[in-house]
Parts: structure tokens; C-alpha cells; sequence
């Protein structure tokens, strides 16, 4: 396993980390808490050190899990977290639909207390804005100043070592000021979804980060599935699978699967000695200023192919202009990945 620095914290996490959403809640298709845990377990022992976790998920019990499978080695891994949705006042909503956010001072204390509560400790390593809008992150905005100013103080207190913005919930061209924002103006670090077939956030975002000298994270390197290596046309997820959101139509979902396989198609060349889900890590990874990739991990096979990504053949600088040639051509489609029209 590689380590990185997280620039702009005094922090080194595991460059593949694990996010927790995915065995803390049942929207990956895990509905099994112990097989959950056994996960996390597992990945520590092969050398992850970042969870990342959010008190959303599962209104706390991710949180809970996470302490009950590696509340013995909390000293040896990077605990991170998000806040921000009022999970105290607001039931979860169905089809996985955002929360109200408050970004108030007095609910970011409340919110700590309840994420050290469930994690079982006496501080959050780095603790993130969770799907922040610009208003909560851009200074001279009272709203943003007081929140951020909050967090300086929890860090004097020794309640959160490092903090910074994760960024979504789904890809969207305004995280773009978001994490230039976060970056720039905050000089913290910003998660951001990012991957070889969706770089719209990253093309902006790590040019900023390098000029900077703060670190990225990303999450859904694989495309949501496509570049795992299982998806064909005839794939299809259970209700309530996080995957769904893409195949909300028949049209879409068409359109989705048709012009991202045949993307995955012309990957091909580049797989010799490596899997399709570690090309997608080492290219997400290709920047000095990518701290972390966090695939979604849901089973002991992914966990393997993605925690031996060193053993895999590395990825050349040649290989990497190739596939950002592909990128830059859309792969000599005329359609994106959702099937619109590419102007």
C-alpha cells in the first residue's frame, strides 16, 4: 500500500481509502452488518488507514459500525467523517434524497458531539463539509465565515485535526467553484468524484490543488460500475441500489450503458498486467496531488484487486497521454455518457 501526505493537514492516508457508505448503508447491496464489518476489518489489515464515513449515512449507524470494527486500532487510522445534514431533525427520505443542510456554529458542535459519540473517539482526524452549496465555503459570506471560523476553533480544542469540503451529491458542473473555492480560499482539501470517463470536476480542480499545494480526494473511480468490468446491457441493480440514479429511464440507461461500454472497449489495449479497476485507480491516482482514491468497496474481491493496486504493472506517463487523448476525443463517440448531444 502507498502513503500520501493530505496537503494543507498534517495528515498521511492510504492511497486507496474506504468509504464506509457502502457496508454502513444497504445502497451497494450489502444488507449484511457483520459481512460489513468484516470489510472494514479486512482493509485494515491490508493496509487501508482512511475511512471515510458521514453521519447521513444510515442516520449514524455507519458511524457505529465503524467503531464496532476498528474501535481497537482507532490510533492507527485516519477517522474522517461529514456533517452538515440535519440528521437530529429531518427522517431520512426515501430514494435517497438530500436532507436539509445547517451550517449554523452551534449545529456543527452539535453534530461533532454525535459523530465522536459513535465513532467511540476524543477526536475526528479530518472532518468535511458534506455536499456544501458555494454560499457555505466562499469567504465574506456570514454564513460561511462563522462555520469556518467554528471549525478553526473545534481544531484549536484538539476535537478535529483537519478539515475540508466533500463535494456532490452527484456530478455536477458547479462543484467546480466549490472546490476551487475550498481550495483557494480555505486552503483545505476537497473530495471530489473523479474518474478517467468523468474528469469535468478534475480538469479544474487539481490544476488549482497543484498551484496551491493542497490535496484532493476522490471518490466513484469507477464510474459507478463501468469500470469495475462486470457491466453489460443486461446488468441491472435492486431498488434502492445507489446505481439507479444513472438508469432513471430506459433512454437513459441505454444511452449510459451503450456509449460507456464501448468506451470500456477501447480500454482494452491498456489492461495487460493490470485489471480494469486498477487502471481506473492508477489514473485517478496519477496526480502527486491526489491524496486518495475511494472505490466503492462491497466485497472481498474488490477489496483484493483494489488493496494490491502496487502489485499491478504501473501506469506510464505514455499510457496516460494515451488515455487522455481517448478523454479529449470522447472516444470518437458522439454522445456523452448520458446520451447527450456533445457540442
Amino acid at each position: 500500500m502507498e502513503y500520501r501526505k493530505l496537503l494543507g493537514t498534517d495528515l498521511t492516508v492510504s492511497a486507496v481509502g474506504f468509504g464506509v457508505w457502502t457496508v454502513g448503508t444497504t445502497w451497494w447491496g450489502v444488507k449484511d452488518e457483520e459481512m460489513g464489518k468484516r470489510l472494514l476489518r479486512q482493509a485494515f489489515e491490508q493496509g487501508v488507514t482512511l475511512f471515510d464515513n458521514g453521519d447521513t449515512y444510515a442516520s449514524g449507524r455507519a458511524e457505529a459500525m465503524q467503531k464496532e470494527a476498528l474501535g481497537d486500532v482507532r490510533d492507527q487510522i485516519v477517522v474522517a467523517t461529514k456533517f452538515g445534514y440535519d440528521i437530529y431533525n429531518n427522517p431520512e427520505r426515501p430514494g435517497q434524497q438530500e436532507r436539509p443542510h445547517d451550517w449554523t456554529p452551534a449545529y456543527l458542535r452539535k453534530a461533532l458531539e454525535g459523530s465522536l459519540t459513535r465513532l467511540g473517539t476524543d477526536r475526528i482526524d479530518y472532518y468535511q463539509l458534506h455536499n456544501p452549496r458555494l454560499d457555505a465555503i466562499e469567504r465574506g459570506s456570514a454564513l460561511a465565515d462563522d462555520l469556518w471560523g467554528e471549525l478553526e476553533a473545534l481544531k484549536s480544542e484538539g476535537l478535529i485535526r483537519a478539515y475540508g469540503t466533500a463535494l456532490g451529491p452527484a456530478l455536477n458542473e458547479r462543484q467546480q467553484a466549490e472546490g476551487v473555492a475550498t481550495i483557494r480560499e480555505r486552503r483545505a482539501p476537497t473530495q471530489i468524484i473523479y474518474n478517467l470517463l468523468e474528469q469535468l470536476l478534475g480538469e479544474v480542480i487539481l490544476p488549482v490543488a497543484e498551484a496551491e499545494g493542497v490535496s484532493v480526494l476522490t471518490r466513484v473511480p469507477h464510474a459507478s460500475g463501468l469500470l469495475e468490468g462486470y457491466m453489460d446491457l443486461n446488468t441491472t441493480f435492486e431498488p434502492g441500489d445507489h446505481r439507479n440514479w444513472r438508469l432513471t429511464t430506459n433512454e437513459k440507461r441505454k444511452a449510459w450503458m451503450e456509449d460507456g461500454l464501448k468506451k470500456v472497449e477501447l480500454l482494452q489495449p491498456f489492461l495487460e498486467g493490470r485489471s480494469i479497476g486498477q487502471l481506473a485507480l492508477q489514473f485517478a491516482l496519477h496526480s502527486p496531488f491526489m491524496a486518495s482514491v475511494i472505490p466503492n468497496i462491497y466485497d472481498e474481491a474488490g477489496l483484493k484487486t483494489y488493496t494490491t493496486l502496487d502489485d499491478a504493472r504501473p501506469l506510464s506517463q505514455e499510457e496516460y497521454a494515451q488515455i487522455q487523448a481517448l478523454y479529449q476525443g470522447n472516444f470518437g463517440l458522439t454522445t456523452n455518457l448520458i446520451g447527450e448531444v456533445v457540442r
